[in-house]
């Protein structure tokens, strides 16, 4: 069913779905979609963590309480086997990547008409469930990664140290300009790279649930099989975005002497 009517062309529909609820104008234009739903997610996902942390029995755990001891331990060891240095941001940060993230992801799986028709009566006209499919959002987290990252060689190196580092690897000091230059394009690579890839997966999942949502009736043999296919793509992609971060964060923290 097409929460905006069957008035509306294909491309229309397409549209329809794929445009955010804005507030201002030029550069500041906010996307208020995004930020509310991963406010919201946010909120619910760590306040009840928390919540579920002060209650939390050394008995027989509930259901809740053992899934979330699963994946806290699954981050856990990840970072681990990936990360060698000390500090004791990484693994609450990868936690957090990685539930937000797939919080965020799992909106997808919401029927693509269910909260345009909701919000429709409310006056809301545009509204994007999913915020990963939102390159602002995807893009905010990879560089608040970055930033975190380019702190980390700076005080684990020590400014000496990192600025040694930049001039000299790989090819030493007499090709100082060179190695300065692959280090850029090998710093602005990795914020790009995380975004785009956790945009471009989640964008083009947003996009086949749209175009199944436009078979009408005959959407249903096609709607779950994509959608129980997708659960591995949601995951997935905030998996591999945990990684990396905790991939990038190791790198900062080691040495090339």
């Amino acid at each position: 069913m097409m929460a905006s009517g069957g008035a509306l062309t294909t491309s229309e529909y397409i549209v329809h779905h794929l445009t955010n609820l804005t507030v201002g104008h030029g550069f500041w234009t906010f996307h208020l979609d995004t930020l509310i739903v991963s406010g919201l997610l946010g909120l619910l996902a760590f306040v009840g963590m928390a919540k579920l942390a002060a209650r939390a029995t050394s008995g027989v755990p509930g259901k809740l309480q053992a899934t979330v001891e699963m994946v806290l331990s699954f981050v856990d060891q990840q970072v681990k086997d990936t990360y060698h240095g000390k500090s004791p941001l990484v693994t609450p940060m990868a936690i957090t990547i990685f539930v937000w993230i797939f919080l965020m992801n799992a909106m997808d799986l919401i029927p693509v008409d269910f909260l345009p028709l909701l919000l429709g009566f409310a006056g809301v006209h545009y509204f994007k469930a999913v915020p990963t499919t939102d390159p602002n959002l995807t893009f905010a987290a990879a560089l608040t990664v970055f930033v975190v990252m380019m702190v980390m060689n700076v005080k684990v190196k020590g400014v000496g140290g990192f600025l040694h580092e930049v001039f000299t690897v790989p090819f030493g000091a007499k090709l100082a300009p060179l190695n300065l230059l692959f280090r850029i394009i090998e710093d602005i690579a990795k914020p790009i790279s995380l975004s785009l890839r956790l945009f471009g997966n989640m964008y083009a999942g947003e996009m086949v649930f749209i175009l199944i949502a436009l078979m009408g009736l005959w959407q249903l043999p096609l709607a779950l099989p994509w959608a129980l296919f997708h659960i591995l793509i949601i995951t997935l992609q905030a998996f591999v975005f945990m990684m990396l971060t905790i991939v990038y964060l190791s790198m900062a923290s080691e040495s090339h002497g």
